[in-house]
């Protein structure tokens, strides 16, 4: 693997082997993608995983379960890279592993214990970015404020389905006036 910064204004950027969406690897990324019926209505909602330095992907997608290699709900259309030398207390793939071996042994709750709690474990473990107090919500928020599309596929396939819904029913309540 190639290892270089990239240095991008006042922010530095860790990159190793890069993104690749064709093979779906995003090293030492956090990705998102939509989940079936849920993200058409709210599409800030979504699946997360969390990826390993060669950027293969470990979700929490059910009771017991944590998928490795193969989104439980589709490929990623966002996705967050972090630093890893930001990784504190574990080194960042041990990190990944301990937390997906933690959460196999976990039931599945979408509202308390779910794929977010499940990247939270992975970067308080690793204390990423000297903090151990990382949240599904945390999570959440920053993947909003700091994710880039996997491409246009990506944005269209995150809110399309939205835009539809909303088109028909402005539609409907201009047709029915």
């Amino acid at each position: 693997m190639v290892r270089y910064r990239r240095l991008m204004g006042d922010n530095e950027t860790f990159v190793e082997g890069g993104i690749d969406t064709d093979r779906q690897r995003y090293p030492h990324c956090i990705v998102w993608t939509p989940l079936p019926l849920i993200s058409w209505f709210f599409p800030l909602i979504g699946h997360t995983g969390i990826c390993t330095a060669d950027g293969v992907i470990h979700d929490f997608a059910g009771p017991y379960t944590v998928t490795v290699d193969n989104m439980a709900f589709g490929t990623p259309t966002k996705y967050w890279q972090l630093d890893p030398t930001k990784a504190g207390d574990m080194e960042w793939d041990a990190a990944v592993l301990a937390a997906s071996q933690e959460y196999r042994g976990r039931m599945h709750n979408l509202f308390c214990d779910n794929c977010h709690s499940h990247v939270a474990r992975a970067l308080n473990l690793m204390n990423y970015n000297n903090k151990s107090n990382w949240t599904m919500y945390h999570v959440g928020i920053y993947l909003l404020i700091h994710s880039k599309f996997t491409g246009f596929c990506g944005f269209l396939r995150t809110y399309l389905p939205f835009l539809i819904i909303v088109t028909i029913i402005l539609l409907a309540s201009f047709l029915l006036r």
